[in-house]
């Protein structure tokens, strides 16, 4: 089985990537989305509270104060990926064989592969990308947030460019929907016939 992921730093555009995908009818996980489904969970809800109490507000959790508070110190970050990353990565490794006898290939959406080691499990690696300028309008526009967070986040990212070196295949996403499906359709053609 084949195992694609679908990497890009914030507002490069793999989650676009990725639903064109789908749309293309190959099943793509979303780690974001499981990463999610954590602050649902009463247990990890519990260790958030005890790891960082200021987040929660008249008993309630306030997840922008949590993503203001690690994008702006490393060490604070090092803390939440601590608790995190192994059930992220439990549930990885679980998907890749639950459908390893359904699949020839499956699509990861995941914005961390790299700083998780996650590619030594992948087949292929594809990297969104888009020019800084279009990146930061996006996640300033989409996340309602000042150039300042922007920028705070970005500043604890791998770089897109150290990314590209580490690519398969690189994506740059400033294109239309129409295109950009013509070129994945290309690209995963190629996927499959190696």
């Amino acid at each position: 089985m084949q195992v694609v992921a679908i990497t890009g730093a914030i507002g490069c555009g793999k989650t676009t990537i990725a639903g064109v995908i789908r749309k293309l009818g190959f099943v793509v996980y979303d780690v974001d989305k499981w990463c999610r489904h954590l602050y649902y969970e009463p247990d990890f809800l519990q260790k958030i509270k005890e790891v960082f109490p200021f987040c929660w507000q008249n008993g309630v959790f306030n997840k922008r104060i949590l993503r203001n508070h690690v994008f702006a110190n490393r060490t604070e970050l090092a803390k939440l990926e601590k608790m995190t990353h192994p059930f992220l990565r439990r549930k990885f490794l679980e998907t890749i064989h639950k459908n390893s006898r359904f699949c020839d290939i499956i699509f990861v959406d995941v914005a961390l592969l790299f700083e998780m080691g996650w590619n030594q499990y992948c087949t292929d690696i594809i990297v969104a990308d888009v020019a800084h300028d279009i990146q930061k309008k996006r996640v300033m526009a989409r996340d309602n947030i000042s150039e300042a967070d922007f920028n705070n986040i970005i500043n604890v990212q791998m770089s897109n460019s150290v990314r590209i070196g580490l690519a398969d295949y690189v994506i740059n996403t400033d294109k239309s929907l129409g295109c950009l499906k013509a070129e994945l359709i290309e690209l995963i053609k190629a996927i499959k016939s190696c």
